[in-house]
């Protein structure tokens, strides 16, 4: 990251929230679920599906992971009532996994249980280091009790594909992304091409094994190894599928739904917008910076 950009991020709490919801307005389908509802229906006629994510942060409280518990079973049955093709994902700190895992897995169970009826699927989302063995044992469990659930893996950690080694022998359903959260250099590659590499590697093994592929990136580098790995082991159509961020280039999503590619996006939704829409555009300078000549066009 330039010295710029650098400058550009760490300035970012000081934009008015106005003008960060403008422009991070593509990233969010909104406060409600009727607008994520509205948004998943515009990409269903694109051909895309969806998964559909709660946003909020860590919680501390039982009473705040019951209430976003709730919340998602409201979205499964919103999902099935409205006829539209959208799973769910959901972070595990929200439900209740640094108060307690027992209690965490609890809350997963009523949403895994609650989505086979549905005939649909629930995706846990991987958070920081502190989470991942939690969140692969809860999996795990919940693999083996319903089937109908699924992990994420990040590809930027040194440990990916020993862990996937250790998925379950039949039925697992990852979505591979790079990584985003920051980690000591011990438990995470930091070189772009290292991570890079080490993406295509742990696809490689999950294709080798047979574990369903959600293969989620933007960086076209990638989207091009994937498909030569997809030909090289035959992956039929119905065994993997891209993922891609609400917002972020749709044109290769486009280009590779026009290719008879399966594609998902992930569309958060929820009044903590905010927060979610700073980590975007960190991860994004060239966008921020355009929040930052909004806010200089305004105050002229």
């Amino acid at each position: 990251m330039s010295l710029f950009s650098r400058l550009v991020v760490t300035t970012l709490p000081l934009v008015p929230k106005f003008i960060v919801g403008r422009v991070a307005a593509p990233y969010v389908a909104g406060a409600s679920l009727d607008d994520a509802l509205a948004t998943i229906r515009q990409l269903n006629a694109e051909g895309a599906m969806a998964t559909i994510d709660i946003l909020g942060e860590e919680v501390a409280e039982r009473a705040k992971a019951a209430a976003f518990t709730e919340q998602y079973l409201e979205v499964l049955d919103a999902i099935q009532r409205h006829g539209v093709d959208s799973n769910v994902s959901v972070k595990p700190t929200m439900l209740g996994l640094k108060i307690d895992e027992s209690y965490f897995a609890e809350n997963m169970a009523r949403l895994a249980e609650a989505a086979k009826e549905r005939n649909n699927f629930l995706r846990l989302d991987m958070e920081d280091r502190t989470c991942t063995d939690a969140t692969l044992r809860v999996y795990k469990s919940l693999h083996e009790r319903y089937g109908n659930v699924g992990t994420v893996l990040q590809a930027y950690m040194r440990r990916t594909v020993q862990d996937i080694d250790e998925l379950p022998a039949e039925g697992a359903n990852i979505r591979l992304c790079k990584g985003i959260y920051v980690e000591p250099r011990e438990v995470a590659f930091k070189g772009y091409d290292t991570v890079r590499a080490n993406f295509l590697a742990a696809l490689e093994r999950m294709l080798e094994r047979g574990v369903y592929a959600a293969i989620a990136t933007h960086d076209e580098y990638l989207v091009c190894g994937a498909l030569a790995l997809i030909r090289r082991y035959g992956v039929p159509r119905e065994r993997y599928e891209f993922q891609m961020l609400l917002g972020v280039d749709p044109q290769l999503r486009r280009i590779l739904l026009g290719r008879g590619h399966r594609l998902r996006v992930y569309v958060p939704f929820g009044r903590d917008w905010y927060q979610y829409s700073i980590r975007r555009l960190r991860e994004n300078p060239e966008v921020a910076r355009h929040v930052l000549k909004a806010m200089i066009a305004g105050g002229r």
